[in-house]
């Protein structure tokens, strides 16, 4: 076999080879003006590709009608036919590049707002100045809590909802408000329009439901039913204490007002609405109508069974309302407002909105509007929160002074005579006829009126609930501090408990602790007083023993009541109790003597005393049923 040997000529022929090939690469390498000319039209074919893909895209939407609607694919066309046969001349709304879940975003000074392409409605709705108890931004709308849907058939018998079509979206300008126009379209002149104006600083926005050239479409024999629903979201601390205020409210019949109130699940029909409202303590939403709806049905359901685990929404509030076609048309003058329960922003729109707090019925809510929301929003707009709450205490309490001291001074009386009452129970045990007739006879004498002590109590009730209803609705005190209590519309909290007492909670609050004590005092006070200037009759040891237990039974009752109740309201009532015991004990020892009183008493007792008419007829009635009595007695002898 022949060995191979080194070929040294066939190296440098390959070699040779090799760097020709190089010298004609770099020979023929372009420019740098021909890189730049490559460059270019490599970018405008990409351009041109854009482009013709883009028309491609634009030419597959219908120019006038969805009839006219062309197509430039098979699979489109048949894409479109099922459209057709699902919805009718609504399917050129799904058609459009609008066809997508998308949202739009605005945002004013005061809100930030969300609408969807599906539905036209709101998504999300925040309150840009607010946050909950926990430093969340306060969310009225999020996360598919809330609903909002049109209903309607057509000429083609067809069942459709708005909720499931498309709309078009627009944004403009009217001057310094917003426009959000969301079109519903059968074609570029015919649609469905829902139209927001959104003002810069306002928590109220108008809201436009009108319809163009849909009178052909939309069937006119049936209704068009508007529902709108809501689950409320929880921003309290306690979410009892917060569902508590949480109700559904509405106007109807020409002023009238109404509520569905506080059961686990509960409804009613009212007819001429003109606002429904979603009360949610201390934010609201609302629906206005400029024209009332003819009917409307509301509903709502409460969510939180257990505290410890429904701690995200309160309630489900629910309402269908139809709407009227005009000339085959709809065209309803609407507005919307999200925003807080505070009685001034709610009252400053004139449109009874200020019913949607709960301030009180009759007397009590006047009392509220024209007494204490003016007194304490003046208050506050130069002293600490905290401390206007004990201003105001304080004057209501110097306010009621004269009433308190005209029912101590009748007390006083009682007392006073009550010796004297005795011997007339004694003298007349067997004959309560004569027993009375002499006694009513010892009070005109000492010019003493049993009922005067019982009169200034009951004067005080208008007052007691008017505050009663005044302080958990006050806005003003929500997320203000004083002392120990980080927030005056919730309670507060000095210890959190490792386990929770039923009707108590898993803390403990100081403020009705210090409520109870005050409350303690001062039932020990009037009840020692009301015992000692009541005389002693049958009956009255057990009334007595009652009157004892209450001494220790309202403290508890408060300390159980308003462990989760506003700290505001406890503060009022401890403050109050507070002065109450003061000036009971300065009427005590420093105004009233019983040794002048009784003086009086002697000297209008030795005074010949004109009757009145109705004195004169009782005493004739008495001694007529004394007089058939001992009749009765004789016969039966």
């Amino acid at each position: 076999m022949e060995e191979k040997k080194f070929d040294l000529n066939s190296i440098i022929g390959f070699v040779l080879i090799f760097g020709i090939l190089l010298y004609m690469l770099w020979q023929n390498q372009p420019t740098p003006e021909e890189l730049a000319e490559q460059e270019k039209a490599k970018q405008e074919q990409v351009e041109a590709e854009k482009k013709a893909q883009d028309q491609k895209q634009s030419s597959s939407v219908a120019e006038t009608t969805a009839e006219d609607y062309s197509l430039n694919s098979a699979q489109d066309s048949l894409k479109y036919e099922a459209l057709k046969n699902k919805l009718g001349a609504f399917a050129y709304a799904s058609s459009l590049p609008s066809a997508k879940d998308h949202e739009t975003l605005v945002e004013t000074d005061v809100l930030s707002l969300k609408f969807s392409n599906k539905g036209g409605y709101l998504t999300e709705v925040k309150l840009k100045e607010f946050v909950d108890y926990d430093s969340v931004p306060i969310y009225i709308i999020k996360d598919k809590n809330a609903a909002f849907n049109l209903s309607f058939s057509t000429t083609d018998n067809r069942n459709l909802n708005t909720r499931d079509l498309y709309f078009q979206p627009t944004v403009s300008k009217n001057g310094e408000n917003t426009v959000v126009s969301m079109k519903l379209k059968v074609s570029e002149s015919k649609y469905l329009e829902y139209r927001y104006e959104l003002k810069p600083d306002d928590y109220m926005f108008d809201f436009n439901i009108r319809s163009q050239g849909l009178n052909d479409v939309i069937n006119g024999s049936q209704e068009v039913v508007l529902d709108w629903d809501l689950k409320s979201y929880r921003h309290a601390k306690s979410v009892s204490y917060e569902n508590r205020y949480t109700e559904v409210v509405y106007e109807y019949e020409d002023g009238k007002d109404d509520y569905l109130g506080q059961q686990e699940s509960t409804s009613d029909d009212a007819k001429d609405v003109t606002y429904v409202a979603f009360k949610q303590h201390f934010f609201t939403s609302i629906l206005l109508n400029d024209s009332p709806f003819k009917t409307a049905s509301l509903s709502s359901k409460n969510l939180v069974q257990d505290e410890e685990i429904d701690t995200v929404f309160t309630k489900q509030f629910a309402t269908k309302m139809p709407l009227e076609l005009k000339g085959g048309e709809l065209n309803e003058n609407l507005d919307w407002y999200y925003g807080p329960s505070d009685y001034d922003i709610l009252d400053a729109y004139d449109r009874n909105l200020d019913e949607v707090i709960p301030l009180g019925w009759g007397i009590f809510g006047w009392i509220n509007r024209y007494v204490f929301i003016p007194l304490f929003g003046f208050l506050v707009s130069f002293l600490p929160h905290g401390i206007a709450i004990i201003v105001m205490t304080i004057l209501v309490r110097i306010v009621m002074s004269p009433v308190t001291y005209k029912s101590y001074v009748s007390q006083a009386k009682m007392k006073v005579i009550k010796p004297e009452i005795a011997e007339i129970n004694e003298k007349y045990k067997d004959n309560a006829m004569k027993k009375q007739q002499e006694t009513m006879a010892l009070y005109s004498k000492a010019g003493v009126n049993p009922m005067a002590g019982c009169l200034p109590a009951l004067m005080q009730l208008p007052v007691f609930y008017a505050l009663f209803q005044f302080f958990p609705s006050a806005f003003e005190l929500r997320q203000k501090s004083f002392l120990w209590a980080d927030d005056l519309s919730s309670y507060d909290t000095i210890a959190e408990l490792p386990f929770t007492i039923p009707f108590y909670g898993d803390h403990v609050s100081l403020f009705p602790i210090l409520a109870s004590v005050a409350i303690f005092f001062y039932m020990r006070m009037t009840t020692g007083q009301q015992m000692a200037s009541q005389p002693t009759q049958e009956g009255m040891p057990d009334m007595g023993k009652m009157m004892k237990y209450m001494i220790y039974f309202s403290p508890l009752m408060m300390l159980f009541f308003f462990n989760n109740y506003a700290s505001g309201l406890s503060l009022y009532y401890f403050v109050s109790n507070l002065i109450t015991i003061g000036i009971m004990l300065v009427i005590k020892n420093y105004i009233i003597d019983e040794d002048k009183i009784h003086s009086k008493i002697q000297a209008n007792k030795k005074k010949p005393k004109k009757e009145n008419r109705f004195q004169k007829k009782m005493k004739e009635m008495m001694e007529q049923a004394e007089a058939q009595k001992q009749v009765q007695q004789k016969k039966k002898k």
